[in-house]
């Protein structure tokens, strides 16, 4: 079992960047892809990136598609979240999770080991 810590949520202005880390304890970190998820007010959690075990591959929802950056750091047994332009749309608690398996992908269900969350706030 892998536990995750996630940090760097806040208050932010719209056209703000943040970034969000997820440090990583347990499990062989690098062997599985990772993923961020978002839930925002009365809405279901979505899954906004992933990526693979070695960084390579990388996916994205369309939403955040040239805002947003995943990335990881083996060494560091930490995955990261870049956000840039910040919308108010963005306002959610931000989640990492650990897939099953090596390859990124964007099937929720693939995921487990949640952390605890990290609240993103954007302000218009």
């Amino acid at each position: 079992q892998v536990q995750l810590v996630e940090s760097g949520g806040g208050l932010v202005q719209a056209g703000s960047s943040l970034r969000l880390s997820c440090a990583a304890s347990g499990r062989a970190f690098s062997m599985y892809a990772m993923g961020w998820f978002r839930q925002a007010p009365g809405k279901e959690r979505e899954i906004v990136a992933s990526i693979n075990w070695s960084g390579a591959t990388t996916y994205y929802a369309d939403s955040v598609k040239g805002r947003l950056t995943i990335s990881r750091d083996n060494a560091r047994n930490t995955v990261y979240l870049q956000m840039t332009s910040l919308k108010p749309e963005d306002t959610a608690v931000y989640y990492c999770a650990a897939s099953r398996r090596a390859i990124a992908t964007m099937i929720g269900d693939e995921f487990h080991s949640w952390g605890q969350g990290t609240q993103v706030t954007v302000s218009s």
